[in-house]
C-alpha cells in the first residue's frame, strides 16, 4: 500500500461509567455535535431501564447484554466474478460488530413510536435483552442471508 493506514482515535471513557464502549455509543447516538444532549439520552435511559426492569441486573450489564444478543457474525458482501454478482458471507471483524450493533440498536430505537429519544431507547434496550425488536431481527436476517449463501463462502476475499 502506499499510504500508512490511519492512525486509531483513542476514545476517553464516559464520565459516569468509566467505559469506553459507553462512549463509542454516545458518539453514534450524537447529533449535530450534542454530546451533552446524547449523554443525557443514554444516561434517562438506563435510568427507565432500571425502574423497569427491577432486580435482575444493573442498567449498563442489561445494555451491555442486549448490545451482545443484536451483535451478528457474519455478513455477505457482494462480489463480481466473471460478469455475475454473488453474495459471499464473511465473518466480520470485532471493531466492526460492536459498531454496526450500536447502530443497529439507534437506528430501530429512533424508528419506534414514542415520546422521547430515552424512552425509545429504553425500549429497544429492553428488546435487544429479551431477543426481540427490530435491532435482533436485523441481526436474524443478516444471519440468514450468509445462511442462504453458505454456497460462495469459497469465494472469500
Amino acid at each position: 500500500m502506499r499510504k500508512a493506514k490511519p492512525k486509531k482515535r483513542v476514545i476517553l471513557p464516559d464520565p459516569v461509567f468509566g467505559e469506553v464502549m459507553v462512549a463509542k455509543f454516545v458518539n453514534h447516538l450524537m447529533l449535530d455535535g450534542k454530546k451533552n444532549t446524547a449523554y443525557g439520552v443514554f444516561y434517562t435511559a438506563l435510568e427507565i431501564v432500571t425502574n423497569k426492569m427491577k432486580g435482575e441486573q444493573t442498567a449498563l450489564e442489561i445494555w451491555k447484554q442486549a448490545l451482545s444478543n443484536i451483535t451478528p457474525l457474519v455478513e455477505v458482501k457482494s462480489k463480481r466474478i466473471g460478469g455475475a454478482t454473488f453474495q459471499v458471507p464473511t465473518e466480520i471483524r470485532a471493531d466492526r460488530k460492536e459498531s454496526i450493533s450500536m447502530k443497529n440498536m439507534i437506528l430501530f430505537a429512533r424508528k419506534r413510536g414514542g415520546h422521547s429519544m430515552a424512552e425509545k431507547l429504553a425500549a429497544e434496550i429492553m428488546d435487544a435483552f429479551n431477543n426481540q425488536g427490530g435491532a435482533f431481527k436485523r441481526k436474524e436476517d443478516m444471519h440468514r442471508m450468509a445462511e442462504a449463501n453458505r454456497a460462495f463462502a469459497h469465494f472469500r476475499f
